[in-house]
């Protein structure tokens, strides 16, 4: 009797780590999104066009990942934690679970103090903080370069408006170990292998009267459409899957 106690003591503790261990296997990955307009949720209405990569990334996996969009329109590395953003994304961080971070439109913008950072010393020392701030938490931090402005000059070459923010990015990712979406890159070719009057599509290039919300029409080079939103969620996955292997497993065929 005391032996079958004894062993009664010891298998279910055992049993029960064991489905710990079992459940912690099963758990849903969680995608983790920060950044700027190019990634964020936008509404799903008639009268708005603009859309995000982000949006649309969830469409792309499998049961087995969900996506957090926690991305945001004008934020910057400094806004997006000093509004106190990310410490509500930080939060929510469990162990294996991935944190996208995508900074640098609004990292730039020198007559904005609330969000300027430049790129000499602030913008690597806040993409640093993320990314040991996610380790904290045992998640995987990843940097992603900003996607390229549509902006071509009169003879039809591809002009760079970012300055030093796409190499920053680079080099703190490679300082770090962290893996990087060179977003910056790829879709500087698919800008050029569009050209100067088919890459309109991706953005918001409207005629006036096409949508209630912008009855002028507009010719905005930096924020997707829907179009621009899934090709460049396109982008995004490659990236993934070439760099992410783990997580590479979870997209849809």
């Amino acid at each position: 009797m005391m032996i079958q106690r004894l062993a009664k003591w010891i298998v279910m503790p055992c049993a029960g780590l064991f489905l710990a261990f079992l459940w912690a296997g099963q758990r849903e990955v969680t995608v983790f999104l920060v950044g700027d307009s190019t990634v964020a949720n936008k509404p799903y209405r008639a009268s708005n066009p603009e859309k995000g990569w982000g949006q649309v990334l969830p469409l792309y996996f499998d049961e087995g990942v969900r996506v957090e969009n926690h991305a945001l329109n004008g934020r910057s590395t400094k806004s997006f934690r000093n509004e106190g953003h990310w410490d509500k994304v930080k939060a929510r961080v469990q162990r294996g679970d991935y944190v996208v971070i995508a900074f640098g439109h609004n990292d730039q913008k020198e007559n904005s103090p609330e969000r300027y950072a430049d790129p000499e010393v602030e913008f690597p020392r806040q993409l640093k903080r993320y990314i040991a701030e996610t380790r904290e938490r045992g998640g995987i931090p990843v940097l992603s370069t900003p996607i390229m402005r549509r902006k071509f000059d009169v003879r039809g070459y591809l002009e760079e408006t970012h300055g030093a923010y796409p190499e920053v990015v680079r080099n703190v990712a490679s300082e770090t170990g962290v893996a990087l979406l060179d977003m910056h890159a790829q879709t500087r070719e698919l800008l050029l292998e569009w050209g100067p009057e088919r890459s309109k599509a991706l953005f918001l290039h409207l005629m006036p009267g096409q949508y209630e919300a912008l009855p002028n029409g507009a010719e905005d080079d930096t924020h997707l459409s829907g179009t621009g939103a899934f090709k460049i969620c396109d982008l995004a996955v490659a990236e993934m899957k070439r760099c992410l292997p783990a997580l590479a497993a979870h997209f849809k065929r």
